[in-house]
């Protein structure tokens, strides 16, 4: 019986010893604490320097009956629709074919249209790798403690194992004393018991830092964004329910991780505090949770790109 009993309290103790250590790998630590995902790309500009929202604007008739409202809304947004108005009268009215001053105009402005277009895209592409990057980085994070926690099982699984076949053995045929075999049984079982309420409860969690934190924009909804461009910023924020845009793609954003649980109304303090500001204690879930909101948000961000090009297309038909 005793040595059954120092058999569970070194299985024990090895195991909070392993589930106890610190993260050593430098690369791990590392990327603990440091991002590579932005290169130093810091928006700076003032809510004066955002666009002026579509519905606030005068639009041209002509160019209300040529482009769709959403096509429209991206030219504003990218800060083409000036050219785009111009572009249009120019083309309903066309001139003859020996008038260079007409021709060179209509070539300088779709120039400079598709010039903004592809500069947009760059721009937009280089957003949306910032947040991929981001997801990655907390995805590898996450991932690691999934290992540990799997490495941690197995050895709770084999040492279950391994006090329950010796516990058997000792009752079958070793001990040959009745109660002395009611003792170890009771006490295998219970060191058995104890492996499995630790399976159940074996997480990992460690520190995660993030001081740029694009989320944290999302969720307060900001006037302007050091995380996100003009253009981009105007895009994700933009409504107007007169024209069937209720809420702003960054207000379904944030709908979507209340309403599927990403942010529970249970711990919205708590999580609030941990995903929005600049880090903290994370488990292998809330890492995981964290990596989904940054695929989300790169996923509403890509849409701008089908924008563009539907926009471009349009263009190309008048």
């Amino acid at each position: 019986m005793r040595k059954l009993l120092l058999l569970c309290s070194i299985v024990l103790l090895a195991l909070g010893m392993t589930s106890c250590r610190s993260v050593k790998n430098l690369e791990i630590r590392d990327l603990l604490h440091h991002s590579n995902c932005n290169q130093q790309n810091v928006y700076s500009y003032t809510i004066d320097s955002l666009p002026i929202p579509l519905h606030d604007r005068q639009i041209s008739p002509l160019v209300q009956n040529k482009l769709s409202y959403n096509n429209l809304n991206m030219a504003n947004a990218i800060g083409i629709l000036d050219l785009v108005t111009r572009f249009v009268e120019l083309r309903q009215h066309p001139k003859p074919a020996d008038d260079l001053a007409y021709r060179l105009e209509i070539l300088e402005l779709k120039q400079a249209i598709d010039h903004k277009i592809n500069m947009s895209s760059l721009e937009i592409s280089a957003i949306s790798s910032e947040m991929d990057c981001e997801e990655e980085r907390t995805s590898q994070v996450a991932n690691y403690l999934v290992g540990k926690i799997r490495a941690k099982e197995s050895k709770l699984t084999v040492a279950a194992i391994v006090v329950g076949a010796l516990g058997a053995i000792l009752t079958e045929g070793v001990i040959k004393d009745e109660g002395a075999s009611h003792v170890v049984g009771i006490s295998t079982g219970v060191a058995e018991a104890t492996f499995g309420v630790m399976m159940l409860m074996n997480d990992q969690s460690t520190d995660f830092y993030h001081k740029r934190n694009a989320l944290r924009d999302v969720w307060y909804g900001s006037p302007t964004s050091l995380n996100f461009p003009a253009a981009v910023w105007y895009y994700l924020n933009y409504a107007d329910p007169q024209n069937g845009i209720d809420q702003s793609l960054r207000e379904q954003i944030v709908k979507k991780w209340t309403s599927f649980g990403q942010i529970t109304k249970e711990s919205e303090e708590e999580m609030v505090a941990l995903y929005f500001g600049e880090g903290g204690r994370y488990s292998s879930e809330q890492l995981e949770n964290r990596a989904d909101m940054y695929d989300q948000l790169e996923s509403n961000i890509n849409l701008m790109k089908q924008d563009l090009k539907a926009l471009s297309l349009e263009l190309e038909k008048l």
